[in-house]
């Protein structure tokens, strides 16, 4: 396993959420203009209210990439049944820009974490070509494995992930 995938097998992303892999694009993931995203990391439900900036820096400008944001412990991680919960989904985004100049197939949703610690978990995969890859019907009981398997998309070219819990009154202060 490269090293730059060891935080998301630690994370149990690999595993959950999607098999080994080899990242072969940089992907960078932004709240609030200031809130970097790294493995692991914890965001506060209030930084991540507003969809996030995400850059890639794919070498060609030709090549379309679906990005794909879940939460693999909907409702709870001790209980996951919804596992998966998609939050978000652009497809047909260029390959040397920010996702804003793909296509919105499932819109934003904020992540509102109820009971536990969740993992919200970014995944880039790069298409096969332009407008290839059809919206899911459901939010609930999404599969990554199985949505990249129908569309074609392999293993992913980028992930990262990040953790949030609800606020409690005594956290806000």
């Amino acid at each position: 396993m490269s090293r730059t995938s060891e935080p998301l097998a630690v994370g149990r992303v690999v595993g959950d959420v999607v098999d080994i892999f080899t990242p072969t694009v940089k992907m960078t993931v932004t709240y609030n203009s200031n809130k970097q995203v790294a493995n692991g990391y914890e965001l506060m439900p209030a930084v991540i209210a507003a969809k996030p900036r995400v850059e890639i820096g794919g070498e060609d400008m030709r090549a379309a990439y679906t990005l794909i944001m879940t939460d693999p412990d909907a409702p709870s991680p001790s209980d996951p049944y919804l596992r998966e919960h998609l939050h978000w989904m652009v497809t047909d985004i260029p390959g040397t820009t920010d996702v804003s100049f793909g296509k919105e197939v499932v819109s934003y949703e904020i992540p509102k974490p109820v009971v536990g610690i969740h993992r919200y978990v970014f995944i880039l995969f790069k298409q096969r070509g332009r407008q290839t890859v059809k919206a899911p019907t459901s939010r609930d009981h999404f599969n990554t494995r199985r949505f990249a398997q129908e569309n074609g998309l392999g293993l992913p070219v980028a992930a990262v992930y990040f953790n949030a819990q609800r606020e409690t009154a005594a956290r806000r202060r």
